[in-house]
């Protein structure tokens, strides 16, 4: 029989069910002192917190590196979006908004505010962070915080509701909770107001020193002055430094920004938000200036250029004292003109602007790698992941010698981040047009090479050798997944690819993942760059096999490209027609030229040198031993077990297994050595956007080992006391998954959920920042190894 009664009591029982009361207030003792933000609960949060919680793939957006970003607070609006239809409305700290409720009408929401009684405190920080403490991490218990659904609770409800659901969520996330002290710190101050810096602290943290305030006159009256040659030196200059951490010479180690003020010098800075570098700045006059950065370093985005004494002639050099290709005059932002930067800087000499790039070559391709994306499979999985680039020489790059070339084809070369409208663009990247220009370019230029060297062929003198100690002819680039590293010189074994890189391909990639590259954009656009970076990867790959012998080409292009049949396939190989003007004598003419380059080309001086990890010809990776006592002892096995095929690197396949920092225990700390592991993922090819799995070969993987740090998201953290070395070479080159295999990895490795993480962490953080105090910065933890693994 129906009974309506029943119905209704049943229907009850599951709504009441469903509704998860919020989390009771955190209860603790009031401090009896004021707690200071900037000397007791910033520590806390550099150290545990940003470590996660800075750049655009911030969980929820709530950026922990400086004060203004938590007072910012969290917001439900995912930077990464790969299904988003329009551009998002870009939300950059101290750029698109300047205060809370600027901040509030954008939706973002305080994690600090509190409505509990005295004594009580129900923020959703500390909400978080106490649930951690109550909830430890679980054996098998998985974080990907860049892919997990994270619920970025906007209320009490919301928040009991989603840590009912996901007991394993608290905060931080997938890591040990806080020390009782640094956690009755954070709620103290939670319970004072939550105030940062205040007064004089306030003033310091934007405060300049007197010396950095003269290089910064006298640098802004550089990049100000209103002659047409000066402004739009200053223009290119910004266009390529948006997004340096600039370094004056002086001793301050105190970074800065370029921006663009509504403000003069001498005026507080009032900056230009626009989506990008080259975007129109308003109507109104502008001025180039220089802002104080006063949020923590964090690795990933600390991208350093130093503007020195030495600078500052050489930029008077390349770009005031020579006669320009036309009369300076000012160009307008008309958006086909600025996206297209051979059209916008035609009159700058091209020598000038190649030879600009190729002085701060490092820093140009560190912005493909470390830019605008802090995320960066966009740009990666067109990739390799070891490989190195080296560059033609200005003299025999026929578009420095000759720019009318540029000029005449700056159509050809125009890139799909001109394309705005999402449907455009969509027909575009399906019908391949900027594919098919960049392809008609690259015909246009074998033909123009063909017809300018016949008979006069260059070999090896073609190659940038270097100018000045601080040049990098040859860069070497690592790609971990989804983050890469670059570094001078060349690093590792012999690569599967080597770019050769000259003019309009270097402005190209850079405009396209750098300066045009807009984080925000909708998903047409960042998938585009992808499909056309594809073209110019091939560029660069053609450039140096055309270095090559005529009758190898064709079978190392095809090698390269996983066996293909290039006569049937669309991937518009265009290789020059050319003979080598280098002459071999070798049946390995790869090797042989890149030998010749670093043994007898590059410039001694900037130090090009194969590192420990190259084997010549006829070498072999060398024997395990029974017992490591020194140095050399310590290399000879990590280059045992380094060669491809070694078991841990093929049973341990996953992405987030390709970086690894091991610290080697001595009996003074003082005589530990750290190594970064480098796994290089074998692929037979990287021209799909879709279906990387089904490319690699993991019985083909290798690995690097590296003094030092390499990269900004270390996978792992490895502890080895000297007279444990046997045994972990011995698990690396045998392990198999097993029971016996993973207690071994237990031993040295230091998994997420071991209670001394972050003891551990903080050595290899401050052996890092003491290496290289310039240079260095946080780590990103966001990436490390998802799996918890608790102690047996």
């Amino acid at each position: 029989m129906f009974c309506p009664r029943l119905v209704f009591l049943s229907l009850l029982f599951l709504m009441t069910g469903c509704i998860t009361q919020a989390l009771p207030p955190v209860q603790f003792a009031p401090p009896m002192q004021k707690i200071n933000y900037m000397k007791e609960v910033q520590p806390v949060l550099v150290k545990r917190c940003v470590v996660c919680h800075s750049c655009y793939n911030s969980p929820c957006q709530l950026k922990l590196d400086s004060f203004e970003g938590l007072e910012r607070g969290a917001s439900k609006k995912a930077v990464y979006n790969a299904r988003r239809l329009q551009t998002m409305e870009p939300t950059r700290l101290f750029m698109d908004a300047h205060t809370v409720d600027q901040w509030r009408n954008k939706d973002f929401h305080s994690v600090t505010a509190n409505t509990a009684e005295c004594g009580q405190n129900n923020s959703i920080l500390l909400q978080l962070l106490n649930h951690k403490k109550s909830h430890s991490i679980q054996d098998l218990d998985a974080f990907k915080p860049e892919e997990d659904a994270l619920t970025c609770a906007q209320s009490e409800g919301e928040l009991g509701e989603y840590l009912a659901k996901h007991p394993n969520r608290g905060m931080p996330y997938g890591f040990p909770p806080l020390t009782d002290i640094e956690f009755t710190l954070i709620a103290g101050w939670l319970a004072q107001g939550a105030l940062g810096p205040e007064g004089e602290e306030k003033t310091r943290l934007v405060a300049v020193p007197p010396l950095d305030q003269k290089k910064i006159a006298q640098w802004e009256t550089f990049l100000n002055q209103s002659d047409a040659k000066h402004a739009m030196t200053a223009r290119y200059l910004y266009e390529h430094l948006f997004l340096a951490h600039i370094k004056f010479s002086t001793d301050s180690n105190i970074f800065y920004e370029l921006v663009r003020s509504y403000t003069p010098p001498g005026a507080a800075v009032a900056v230009i938000a626009t989506d990008l570098p080259y975007d129109k700045p308003g109507d109104a006059e502008f001025y180039y200036r220089f802002r104080k950065i006063h949020s923590t370093i964090v690795h990933k985005t600390h991208m350093v250029f130093d503007l020195s004494d030495a600078q500052y002639e050489r930029f008077h050099e390349l770009f005031i004292k020579p006669d320009w290709l036309l009369t300076p005059k000012l160009v307008g932002y008309d958006p086909k003109i600025s996206a297209n930067p051979f059209k916008a800087f035609e009159q700058i000499p091209t020598l000038s602007r190649y030879q600009f790039l190729l002085d701060n070559i490092h820093y140009i391709i560190m912005t493909f790698i470390r830019g605008p994306v802090c995320k960066g499979q966009v740009a990666l999985n067109v990739v390799r992941d070891h490989f190195w680039l080296v560059f033609l020489d200005p003299q025999y790059d026929l578009f420095v010698q000759n720019p009318q070339f540029l000029t005449k084809y700056s159509d050809l070369l125009e890139m799909p981040l001109m394309e705005d409208n999402f449907f455009e663009l969509f027909k575009a990247t399906i019908k391949r047009d900027y594919r098919k220009k960049a392809s008609e370019f690259a015909q246009k230029r074998q033909a123009y090479y063909s017809s300018h060297y016949r008979y006069q062929e260059p070999g090896a003198v073609a190659i940038w050798r270097g100018g000045k100690p601080s040049d990098s002819p040859l860069l070497t680039v690592f790609r971990h997944f989804d983050s890469a590293s670059v570094h001078a010189g060349p690093l590792g074994n012999l690569p599967g690819t080597i770019w050769v890189m000259d003019y309009p391909l270097l402005e190209r990639i850079y405009y396209s993942l750098v300066a045009g590259f807009n984080v925000f954009g909708h998903a047409m656009h960042q998938a585009s760059i992808r499909v056309y970076m594809d073209e110019l990867r091939q560029e660069g790959e053609t450039y140096f096999i055309d270095f090559m012998p005529t009758n190898r080409r064709n079978t190392m292009m095809k090698e390269w490209y996983g066996g293909m049949d290039l006569d049937k396939v669309n991937i518009d190989y265009c290789k020059s027609d050319l003979e080598a003007g280098f002459v071999f004598k070798t049946d390995d003419p790869k090797r042989e030229f890149i030998e010749y380059l670093v043994d007898k080309h590059f410039l001694p001086d900037t130090g090009m040198r194969f590192d420990r990890n190259y084997l010549r010809a006829g070498e072999e990776h060398p024997p395990l031993l029974e017992d490591y006592k020194k140095f050399e002892d310590y290399i000879q096995g990590f280059l045992a077990v380094t060669k491809p095929g070694t078991s841990f690197f093929t049973q341990v396949a996953d992405h987030n297994a390709n970086l690894a920092y091991v610290r080697i225990v001595a009996d003074k700390e003082e005589d530990d050595v750290y190594i970064s592991i480098v796994v290089n993922r074998w692929h037979d090819d990287v021209t799909s956007i879709f279906g990387e799995e089904l490319r690699l070969r993991p019985e083909k993987d290798s690995a690097a080992f590296i003094e030092g740090f390499v990269g900004s998201y270390p996978n792992y953290f490895l502890e080895v006391k000297v007279d444990e070395l046997p045994e972990f070479f011995h698990m690396l080159k045998t392990y198999n998954g097993s029971p016996q295999s993973l207690r071994l990895l237990d031993k040295f490795g230091v998994n997420r959920a071991r209670q001394d993480f972050w003891q551990v962490y903080d050595r290899f953080q401050k052996k890092f920042d003491a290496s290289d105090p310039v240079q260095a910065g946080l780590f990103d933890l966001n990436r490390y190894h998802y799996l918890a693994r608790t102690a047996k």
